[in-house]
C-alpha cells in the first residue's frame, strides 16, 4: 500500500513533466513556423520584384537573329538586381522546404499568402506601379483569410 502511495505521485510528476515538454515544444514549433513564414512572406515577393527590376534594367531582349542570344544573355546576367532576386528567391525556397518539413501544407501555403500584400507594396514603392483600390480590396480579403488560417494549428497530425 505504501509503495502504491509513492508510485502515484511519481506517475503524476512524470505526466506533468511530459505535458510541460509537449507544451514547450508546441510553443517552439509555433515560433519557428511563424519566423519561417515571415521569411517566406518577405523574400518571395522581394525576389520577384528584384527579378522584375533587373529585367527592366536589362531592357528589350533580342532572341532573333540567333547571333544576338549571347549578347542578350550577357546583358541579363550582368544585372545586379537579377542576382539579388535569385538570392532572395533561393532564401524563400529554403524557408519553404524547411517549414513544410513539420507544418501542414494546408497551413503553410495560405499563411504565406500574406506575400500578396507585400508584393503590391513592393511593386508600388520599388517599381512605381499603380495599385488600384479594387486590387487593394482583393489583397485585404486575402489577408483576412490569412488571419483566419493563422488561428489554426500549423500541424494537424504528429509527423514522424
Amino acid at each position: 500500500m505504501a509503495a502504491q502511495a509513492c508510485i502515484i505521485p511519481l506517475k503524476m510528476q512524470l505526466v506533468q513533466s511530459m505535458l510541460t515538454r509537449v507544451m514547450k515544444s508546441q510553443k517552439s514549433l509555433h515560433i519557428k513556423t511563424f519566423l519561417l513564414i515571415l521569411v517566406m512572406v518577405i523574400t518571395g515577393p522581394l525576389g520577384n520584384v528584384l527579378l522584375s527590376k533587373g529585367m527592366k534594367q536589362a531592357g528589350s531582349l533580342a532572341l532573333w537573329p540567333p547571333a544576338e542570344v549571347p549578347h542578350t544573355v550577357a546583358r541579363v546576367l550582368s544585372t545586379g538586381s537579377l542576382w539579388l532576386g535569385i538570392a532572395s528567391l533561393l532564401t524563400f525556397f529554403l524557408a519553404n522546404i524547411l517549414v513544410l518539413s513539420w507544418a501542414d501544407y494546408s497551413f503553410v501555403q495560405p499563411a504565406s499568402s500574406m506575400g500578396y500584400g507585400v508584393s503590391a507594396l513592393l511593386g508600388y514603392f520599388m517599381l512605381g506601379e499603380p495599385v488600384s483600390p479594387l486590387r487593394w480590396v482583393g489583397i485585404t480579403i486575402i489577408c483576412l483569410g490569412v488571419f483566419v488560417v493563422g488561428q489554426t494549428q500549423p500541424q494537424s497530425l504528429e509527423h514522424s
